[in-house]
């Protein structure tokens, strides 16, 4: 049976990184991010078909959740030198290009299975997608079949829900009071 990750401190991780731009590799724990909000996510593997329009979309939105005071981290169980190519391949080559976010390189598996999205099976993550707080608290998660991409919009709302501080009805929208 699954362990309750919700309401709990985020499981600690340590990964390597390739840069948003694909020319730096570093490391990256959570608390790096100690302090700021952390939108964490799994996908897949580089260079599939649906992974691409998820990434983009979050990099492309990457001002909004600059501006609420949270970080980006994407992660699958690829190399960083995988997620290096890919982001140095152009868009119209089934490519990512510059990423406003860096990469996360979970090769050991790691990280998913403490997440609970790891396909043992397949050696593949699911799509996973976790909200922390800037205490390190996991608030939020999501978990769907690979086939369905994540919505950016539905993670801006539920992230600025939890950052109203108050019990927020269903369909809250920022600018909504809280209950």
């Amino acid at each position: 049976m699954a362990e309750r990750l919700v309401g709990r401190p985020a499981p600690d991780f340590t990964m390597e990184t390739v840069s948003g731009d694909g020319k730096d590799f570093g490391k990256v724990s959570l608390s790096d991010y100690r302090g700021k909000w952390l939108v964490f996510f799994f996908y897949p593997l580089d260079f599939t078909f649906v992974c691409p329009t998820e990434i983009t979309a979050l990099s492309d939105a990457a001002d909004q959740f600059s501006a609420l005071d949270t970080e980006i981290l994407g992660v699958s169980v690829d190399s960083i030198h995988s997620h290096k190519a890919w982001i140095s391949t152009p868009k119209d080559s089934n490519g990512l290009g510059q990423l406003s976010f860096p990469l996360a390189s979970d090769i050991t598996k790691n990280v998913a299975k403490d997440y609970g999205v790891l396909i043992e099976e397949e050696g593949i993550a699911l799509r996973g997608l976790f909200i922390i707080d800037p205490d390190g608290e996991l608030k939020y998660q999501v978990v769907n079949h690979n086939d369905v991409g994540r919505s950016v919009e539905e993670t801006l709302r539920v992230l600025q829900a939890l950052q109203s501080g108050g019990l927020c009805a269903m369909n809250w929208k920022p600018g909504d009071k809280n209950l």
